[in-house]
């Protein structure tokens, strides 16, 4: 079988710049420029930044808006499975058609300048998003901000900044404040931004940069409150308070997540039952999902399967910390991260909740740490941890010992990617 069009595209897309990763806007500007702007042709834009939650923040309003009876486009990366995954256009996942012709005239109208895959293809989505009729549009910005190649709407109706953490420190910054600048670069003049629970260091330095810009500022601690109470979801700002059941997503930080999205949903004037909707009706997968069915479920017979996503230090404490709320059950981990991440400390957030962890490389990435390094840093942050040949030998070696194990496969959304494909 011959492979689709937009692979075929996508391919030669990766060959347009020798980084995959070089900040800057100016390459946009002129493939924008090239595409008659089609930025500036978009339906209402919720712009969200951030080190985590990025993605379950946009899942939320996305199902809020669509329980209001809305549409929405959203943009989020990188993908699971498939690219497509990355485009999806008022209510439905781009299909491979359009995506190809998308890609065909980004292509043309780049004319074989260099620009790197992530801007290209950004550029491919906000022409998708101008094409067609939508209520709202949802930009999930892919790395930093301030040169981020989503960070090119002048006037958004609404941003957010999600928790800002330690990553990417080679592109963004060796500290907090650092990378916290960068996030903090989508703020526009009179563009309100709602702002997620946050770190001090974090918060002054998007503070300060809110008053630098004049945008005013919705802040977790201040402007409004979310906290778990009684089993429900417990929402305040200066509307009211909101009593809602806790969100689809797992874990405690998905209660800040939605909090995040709550308050940008009332700030936008959506309607209790919306914001309903967008704490019960979000899906996002490798989120702390529960496998329940498919070939690696079958193969790891009475064990649980879980798969996340999460893949820097403070992902690593969310996970954590989702497994302490979970129903008591031996926890071994599958695990592999890419070399660019500090596995070291991701692993220091799952003492405690964990037994082993078997390592992995990530099939098919260049950029994988190796099985054996990847145990090697487990073990240096104090949990017991063996190199494994595969994720298959991992899963077989976990349950013949522990049959009524709880298995997690975490470390990297390209692992998690690989883990969906895998399992149909």
């Amino acid at each position: 079988m011959s492979a689709p069009a937009s692979d075929i595209i996508l391919q030669r897309l990766m060959s347009l710049h020798p980084k995959i990763i070089d900040l800057t806007l100016d390459r946009m500007w002129r493939i924008l420029d090239a595409l008659d702007h089609p930025e500036q042709r978009l339906p209402p834009v919720i712009h969200i930044a951030g080190t985590n939650g990025k993605g379950s923040t946009l899942a939320m309003l996305r199902a809020g808006i669509e329980g209001a009876g809305q549409t929405c486009h959203a943009y989020t990366s990188p993908q699971l499975a498939r690219f497509h995954e990355r485009i999806y256009l008022a209510g439905e996942t781009i299909g491979e058609p359009r995506l190809a012709s998308l890609l065909d005239a980004c292509e043309q109208a780049n004319d074989g300048a260099p620009i790197t895959y992530f801007e290209i293809t950004t550029a491919a989505a906000l022409q998708a998003f101008a094409q067609t009729p939508a209520d709202w549009t949802l930009l999930e910005v892919g790395l930093g901000g301030r040169l981020d190649a989503t960070n090119v709407i002048e006037r958004p109706a609404i941003c957010a900044i999600t928790p800002v953490d330690m990553d990417h420190q080679q592109f963004l910054g060796e500290s907090l404040p650092e990378i916290a600048s960068e996030k903090a670069g989508i703020l526009k003049r009179a563009i309100p931004c709602v702002v997620s629970r946050q770190n001090d260091a974090a918060l002054e330095v998007i503070e300060t940069q809110a008053a630098r810009v004049g945008a005013p500022l919705l802040v977790y601690g201040q402007h409004w409150h979310v906290a778990q109470e009684r089993g429900r979801l417990v929402y305040q700002d200066e509307r009211g308070l909101l009593d809602l059941p806790l969100p689809n997503l797992i874990g405690r930080h998905q209660i800040d997540n939605a909090g995040t999205a709550l308050a940008a949903l009332r700030h936008l004037r959506f309607d209790e039952a919306a914001c309903e909707a967008a704490v019960t009706q979000a899906i996002w997968p490798a989120r702390m999902q529960r496998l329940k069915q498919g070939p690696l479920v079958t193969r790891a017979d009475t064990a649980e399967l879980w798969l996340d996503g999460g893949h820097n230090p403070a992902a690593g404490r969310a996970t954590g910390a989702a497994l302490a709320n979970l129903p008591k059950r031996p926890t071994h981990v599958i695990a592999g991260l890419l070399r660019t991440k500090d596995a070291q400390g991701y692993f220091e957030g799952l003492i405690g909740q964990v037994e082993t962890v078997h390592a992995v490389s990530i099939p098919g990435e260049t950029a994988t740490l190796s099985a054996e390094d990847t145990a090697a840093a487990a073990h240096a942050a104090g949990l017991v941890a063996t190199p494994a040949t595969s994720l298959e030998a991992a899963i077989d070696d976990i349950i013949a010992t522990v049959p009524n194990a709880r298995i997690l496969i975490c470390g990297s959304l390209y692992l998690a990617g690989y883990v969906l494909r895998e399992n149909g």
